[in-house]
């Protein structure tokens, strides 16, 4: 058989499988609704956040190092047998050196071939979501909610190696948040200045960078279309470290490459997107606003090894606070995007709160804050309480909580009871409209009485539920996380009925990883204004994910396709190569029929009435005879 039929066969049997392998590789944004940003009724959310969790590159630190040896098993191999005193020990050194050869050669083949083409193939894959994703759904903003890195502890030149890869392969053609806009202040120098100008302002611009430590930046919400081409990029553990260890050239480090890792923005909606502009709204700062703060948290819990730098962070908070709407201004958001999860009882995500610690720097690991710094920032940067006589009544600012470090994912709501507000439960409640902890679930199909009356007038369903259970009077409501959706009623194990809407709460998502193992997840933040809600508008915030797939699968369609083309071009060379021989064969063949004349030489010719005519002429001869 052919071998040009054998590759164009194989190149049939592959192109459907090449061709439905790569339409799905590339527009799977299509096949997948969760992969575009939820909208308003008519039109399209201004503020679209393409958010990315946990990317983590790996470097060289994970492959063999320049001048490494390969066969190991061979060192000290010839000094074990100088000194070895009898000739079976000396065997016995050279066996076992040998037996280790193919360990050797795996190994090198390990950390020489595979592991480069593992890296660089990650960094492919990680550019494909990134490249994909931000053609098919026009993000107006792009986060990396921390963990770019693999580690905190690598060398500045292996971390220079890995920034080089972050921005030229996995985020190519974008760039960093520019320092005149994290910091608030024009740096000098831009192009198109005139350097008599940059002369003239510098040391002004110097001393108001020196004196702004954070941002404060205020921007109409489109106005810059650069935004699209730049990622916000959050600290995480791997880039700088937990509490512990974390220290000023980390920080340095991480924002010379990638950004302040504390900062925010504002950004406002122009006058033309507001139905009826009014009197009441014509100053910039009571136009409806927008939010964007990026903090560092992975400094807030004690003990901390550098105290100045915690400090720091907590300073950038109160500016937060302090600089922002007060709570009743529902026309402002606020979209907080940081690293480490707030805390969760056990059970509601798939990490549970686990703390580690360095015997003596501080907090050396964390699944998530601790209960006290997650309250800080509940209540604090979102003016969330417990209080109803509050600002607000206790409800706060509207705004959303965006963070990474769990690599499942986990998406909740954090709500919390305020004493002496009777409860918003209906009379009677569907049983599929309510949440009942584990001993109401289970004890409610032995009740007699219906649950949504038992719910109502607060009575105890099971002999489990104690007094002791039920926090004492004075003691004030601790936070509670719900997996979101939730149901709209939650029970609690004494009976009571909570209405999870009309209680303070906030939505926290922590996104899924985008690394292969966890399927490259991406998560889609949607945020406009409702000119219809509350007395003046409110934000809606609205936040969906998907993911493309484990890496195997990017990997499994570029090795068909690569295959596919590799088996055409094969086959175009072999019919030609064939064509060539066959031409050949018959020039060969057709010199082979020639006839011999009668001196003994071919004629070139095959003719084919030769024969014929010698033998008439034969027969011819014959008759004259006589």
């Amino acid at each position: 058989m052919q071998l040009s039929r054998v590759l164009f066969s194989l190149a049939l049997l592959l192109a459907p499988v090449a061709f439905v392998g790569t339409t799905w590789l590339y527009l799977y944004p299509l096949f997948d609704n969760a992969c575009a940003f939820p909208s308003p009724p008519n039109g399209t959310a201004p503020f679209r956040l393409l958010a990315l969790g946990d990317p983590q590159l790996e470097g060289d630190s994970s492959l063999p190092k320049a001048g490494a040896k390969v066969f190991r098993s061979f060192d000290g191999l010839v000094s074990n047998v100088q000194d070895a005193p009898t000739i079976l020990e000396k065997w016995e050194f050279v066996r076992d050196a040998v037996r280790g050869i193919p360990k050797d050669l795996l190994k090198a083949l390990e950390g020489y071939v595979r592991k480069p083409i593992d890296i660089r193939g990650n960094d492919l894959y990680l550019a494909h979501i990134v490249r994909t994703l931000r053609w098919w759904t026009t993000p107006s903003h792009v986060a990396v909610l921390g963990d770019l890195l693999g580690s905190q502890w690598i060398r500045d030149e292996e971390f220079e190696r890995r920034r080089k890869r972050y921005w030229d392969v996995v985020f190519r053609g974008m760039e960093k948040v520019p320092e005149r806009v994290m910091k608030g202040v024009e740096t000098p120098g831009r192009e198109g200045r005139e350097a008599a100008e940059e002369e003239e302002g510098s040391e002004q611009k110097e001393e108001q960078a020196e004196n702004k430590k954070w941002g404060g930046t205020v921007e109409i919400l489109g106005g810059d279309k650069e935004w699209a081409n730049r990622v916000i990029n959050i600290a995480g553990n791997h880039d700088i470290g937990y509490a512990g260890d974390i220290d000023a050239s980390r920080i340095a480090r991480f924002e010379r490459a990638f950004g302040s890792v504390n900062w925010d923005i504002v950004f406002t909606l122009p006058n033309a997107t507001l139905p009826e502009p009014n009197e009441e709204q014509t100053s910039q700062h009571e136009l409806p606003a927008l939010r964007l703060v990026i903090l560092n948290t992975m400094n807030l819990d004690t003990p901390a090894y550098d105290g100045d730098l915690q400090h720091e962070t907590y300073e950038y908070i109160n500016h937060v606070i302090t600089t922002s709407r007060p709570v009743t201004d529902k026309t402002h958001a606020t979209i907080l995007l940081t690293h480490i999860p707030l805390h969760k009882e056990p059970g509601v995500c798939v990490d549970s709160p686990f703390f580690n610690f360095f015997e003596h720097s501080g907090v050396k690991e964390q699944n998530m804050l601790s209960e006290q710094a997650s309250k800080i920032v509940l209540e604090s940067m979102f003016g969330l309480s417990s209080n109803q006589w509050a600002d607000g009544k206790g409800f706060g600012r509207r705004g959303i909580i965006v963070n990474g470090h769990d690599h499942a994912g986990c998406d909740v709501l954090h709500w919390t009871t305020q004493p002496g507000v009777e409860s918003a439960c209906p009379d009677k409640i569907d049983e599929s409209e309510i949440h009942l902890p584990p001993a109401l679930a289970n004890a409610s199909l032995l009740a007699e009485e219906p649950l949504e009356d038992a719910i109502v007038t607060n009575e105890t369903l099971t002999e489990t539920s104690s007094e002791s259970e039920s926090p004492p009077e004075n003691q004030e409501p601790k936070w509670q996380a719900q997996r979101y959706p939730h149901l709209p009623y939650k029970a609690t194990e004494s009976g009571e009925c909570i209405a999870l809407n009309e209680v303070p709460h906030i939505r926290e998502v922590t996104l899924r990883s985008i690394m292969g193992e966890f399927s490259g997840y991406a998560g889609f933040l949607a945020a406009w204004f409702d000119p219809s809600l509350g007395e003046k508008g409110e934000w809606k915030i609205e936040v969906s994910t998907c993911g493309l797939g484990v890496q195997h699968w990017w990997w499994a369609v570029h090795v068909v396709d690569f295959v596919l083309v590799l088996a055409l071009v094969l086959g175009m060379v072999a019919v030609v190569t064939e064509g060539e021989a066959t031409s050949e064969s018959r020039r060969r063949s057709g010199k082979g029929v020639g006839l011999v004349d009668g001196d003994g030489k071919s004629n070139g010719e095959a003719r084919v009435g030769g024969a014929g005519d010698g033998v008439g002429s034969r027969q011819r001869g014959a008759e004259k005879i006589p």
